[in-house]
């Protein structure tokens, strides 16, 4: 953990010290036990998914620490994870400071995600950090130059890039098959009026260290749904359901269609009929513009109709042919006729107008079986395999936190965008946004004290 001077900021040269060892030295640490130490920290509905998913890996790693602010959950983690020699600590820098801990698992809210990923790497440790994966765009600029200056294998919770169908779909996309795809739809729906209610303002339970809990967050009042789970639909801790659940969708059209971020960014919508407290969307549609293509996406969570077929997954409307990305992969073809045939007839046209010819629509392609992924197949889990190989090989991750970053630039871009009510161009090479001085200032939020300094003291902000 790096060391504080007395007014508790991280000084540069101490953060130095501790930079990650080499592949080499590493396995010296593994030593003969050659498990890999995981800590985790938080143990909320995903943070005990992956705990779970990790005991199911024991002969690669060692469970041996827990961390949470909620002592209740602290104490529940700590029996789940089933191992008598683990550790608990309320507070993540002591854990950091633990030298039996290689590696930390970070499944906080959101706002929480950016600091403990760069204070863990400047500590030494490997980190799986959850999606989104920041809370705002700079966040992941500087997530990047921790991984890289500390030298840390740090993975993004974007597991849906994993798996046979979106590898056979990815390889259907690069032979052409499709022909010239234009537009990406996908839409996320669900029925959740008239919401989860109110919460008054309060003090905060005695077993929760709410302070710590906001961390760099402003200091709010607590009320119950600005901390356990229901965080998610407020601003100062999270971006909604675009952040949350189009963030897989956006990463796996990202691998598919091998691109990295948009060059601009349309999203409408608002909180337009959900009675609670919460303040992110419950209907937004976006639009986001990639070099030859156009992928709309849409969140919805006052309406779940069905019969769109972009609720199953990812659409992909080429010329030639469609392919649907649920859980299996499917093409269908387009069908190749005469144009003429397409013109409307009604009582024909006057003499010189395009005349129907008799041509016969056909099959563009030949749509190649639909794939249908095994049962068993877990991409969560194929995406910690994934980290625990890289771990030890020091080799780059599928998800990345670079891929992390593009897709969350996209995620915010859209949230930018609804918050002023006009679209938004992204530059991807100066990775900033062009022509718009008050869109560009909200890639940045200020962290609370005394976090900022501690940032401040790790990377370049």
């Amino acid at each position: 953990m790096p060391q504080t001077n007395d007014n508790g900021v991280v000084t540069r040269r101490k953060a130095l010290a501790t930079v990650a060892v080499g592949a080499a030295s590493y396995r010296r640490i593994l030593g003969a036990n050659d498990r890999i130490g995981v800590g985790f920290i938080g143990f909320g509905l995903i943070g005990k998914q992956h705990v779970s998913d990790f005991k199911k890996l024991r002969r690669d790693v060692d469970l041996v620490a827990m961390c949470e602010v909620y002592r209740p959950r602290l104490e529940e983690g700590l029996a789940y994870m089933e191992n008598p020699q683990a550790k608990i600590y309320r507070d993540f820098r002591k854990m950091y400071e633990d030298k039996d801990v290689q590696a930390v698992v970070v499944a906080t809210p959101d706002h929480w995600h950016a600091l403990l990923t760069i204070m863990a790497c400047a500590a030494g440790k490997d980190v799986y950090v959850e999606k989104p994966m920041t809370l705002f765009i700079d966040e992941g600029k500087w997530m990047i130059e921790a991984a890289r200056r500390y030298g840390r294998v740090v993975v993004v919770g974007t597991q849906r890039r994993h798996g046979r169908a979106v590898a056979e779909a990815r390889a259907i996309v690069a032979s052409g098959l499709l022909g010239k795809i234009s537009l990406v739809r996908r839409a996320e729906a669900r029925n959740i009026y008239p919401g989860f209610g109110k919460t008054p303002l309060e003090r905060p339970p005695a077993d929760l260290d709410y302070d710590l809990w906001l961390g760099p967050a402003p200091a709010r009042p607590y009320q119950a749904h600005r901390a356990l789970y229901h965080f998610r639909w407020f601003w100062d801790y999270s971006g909604g359901q675009m952040t949350n659940l189009a963030a897989h969708g956006i990463d796996q059209m990202h691998w598919i269609m091998n691109v990295k971020m948009p060059l601009r960014v349309h999203s409408s919508g608002g909180r337009f009929a959900l009675e609670d407290d919460g303040e992110t969307p419950d209907m937004q549609e976006a639009l986001f513009e990639y070099p030859g293509f156009v992928l709309s996406y849409a969140i919805r969570e006052i309406n779940a109709y069905r019969g769109d077929t972009a609720t199953r997954g990812l659409v992909l409307h080429g010329t030639k042919g469609t392919l649907l990305l649920g859980g299996s992969c499917e093409v269908l073809a387009e069908e190749r006729g005469d144009p003429v045939n397409s013109i409307p007839r009604f009582l024909g046209h006057p003499v010189g107008g395009p005349q129907p010819s008799p041509t016969k629509p056909e099959p563009w392609i030949k749509a190649p079986p639909a794939l249908k992924p095994p049962e068993d197949e877990d991409t969560m889990l194929l995406n910690k395999q994934d980290w625990i190989r890289c771990i030890r090989s020091r080799q780059r991750p599928l998800c990345e936190v670079e891929d992390g970053h593009y897709v969350s630039v996209a995620c915010h871009l859209a949230n930018i965008s609804l918050r002023l009510g006009r679209s938004v161009r992204w530059d991807p090479d100066k990775q900033e946004i062009v022509g718009d001085r008050e869109a560009a200032a909200m890639c940045r939020r200020p962290y609370r004290a005394p976090w900022d300094r501690v940032l401040a003291g790790l990377v370049k902000v």
